[in-house]
């Protein structure tokens, strides 16, 4: 099919988010986008057990403070995972270009969080993309693994 919708890289996402509304609107616009949630969690213990258990996973969308500890020891994780990382928090710490693909800044449109997961997979398949979202920091894919 020449016009055909090309086939996403990214389609199963674990959403880590301890703000209940901020998780819910999260899901419903993922699920809605065609995006699969393997789970939503509001605790990095949690958030371990889903990385653990090894469903496949293609993104983890990870705030950073969290009730029980912190977003990057979920991205610690899912890197030995080899699961590319996007923190979505207020303030984007300095170990973010270590440890994710990209920051999202809160609060955000619902259009720059697509945008962000788009971008991130451009970037996997080593694209550019022309404009970032606003509040959306990319950083190097290789970070990932």
């Amino acid at each position: 099919m020449l016009f055909g919708k090309k086939k996403r890289q990214i389609t199963r996402l674990l959403v880590v988010e301890d703000e209940p509304l901020v998780a819910f609107d999260a899901e419903h616009l993922l699920t809605d986008a065609k995006y699969e949630i393997v789970a939503t969690v509001d605790r990095v213990a949690d958030a371990l057990a889903v990385l653990a258990d090894g469903q496949a996973i293609d993104l983890v969308l990870a705030d950073i403070s969290l009730a029980d500890g912190s977003g990057l020891d979920v991205a610690r994780a899912a890197r030995e995972r080899g699961v590319p990382v996007m923190f979505v928090t207020g303030s984007c710490p300095v170990e973010a270009t270590e440890l994710s693909v990209g920051c999202l800044a809160k609060p955000y449109a619902q259009r720059d969080l697509l945008g962000a997961i788009e971008a991130i997979e451009a970037g996997l398949q080593g694209k550019t993309t022309k404009r970032l979202p606003t509040g959306f920091r990319l950083f190097a894919p290789a970070a990932a693994a």
